[in-house]
């Protein structure tokens, strides 16, 4: 039992000391992340290239898109002149390929937006607790991936809760055997 109202008074000095992050009490914390959606061009963050013939296949650098080209067709002087020539820009190769290989349609464009969304089943009652999670859980997030302080907004129960977290005298309890 000791160890509980330990670990209770540990909790207590954490929520009184740790930084709220500008967010009002009662507060937890959560995993913000990000997942591409498509999106107007006009209200867009970037474009994503892309080859489809049931696999999807992203590119986002010219070393990317040349590593896909390698192989594409060796009868293709002007294709193997930008794969072979370090000057050649994504912009350039991303033409000639729409232009000249891509006659099934599988190679296209899209303009995408970094859409925020809080991780479901995330909920801390510490900021160090959500940074551990992310640390340990990475490969199930994107790299954007953060921590996000959050208000429990009119809930009373969780208020009164993280308030006895906060204010209790936990030296005065009293251990019956």
């Amino acid at each position: 039992m000791n160890d509980e109202i330990q670990f209770l008074k540990d909790l207590q000095q954490e929520l009184l000391t740790q930084d709220n992050d500008f967010q009002a009490a009662p507060r937890y914390w959560s995993i913000m992340d990000y997942k591409t959606m498509p999106s107007h061009e006009d209200y867009s963050d970037d474009t994503m290239y892309y080859f489809n013939d049931g696999d999807h296949v992203k590119f986002k650098t010219v070393s990317e898109l040349k590593e896909f080209l390698i192989d594409w067709d060796e009868d293709d002087d002007t294709l193997q002149n930008y794969l072979d020539d370090p000057d050649t820009t994504f912009d350039d190769l991303w033409e000639y390929t729409i232009a000249h290989l891509n006659k099934e349609g599988y190679f296209d464009e899209v303009p995408v937006i970094d859409q925020s969304f809080i991780a479901p089943n995330t909920m801390f009652l510490t900021k160090e607790e959500a940074k551990r999670h992310l640390e340990l859980n990475h490969y199930h997030y994107s790299p954007k991936a953060h921590t996000y302080a959050m208000t429990a907004w009119r809930a009373p129960k969780v208020e009164k809760l993280i308030t006895i977290l906060e204010t209790f005298d936990w030296d005065q309890v009293q251990i019956k055997r």
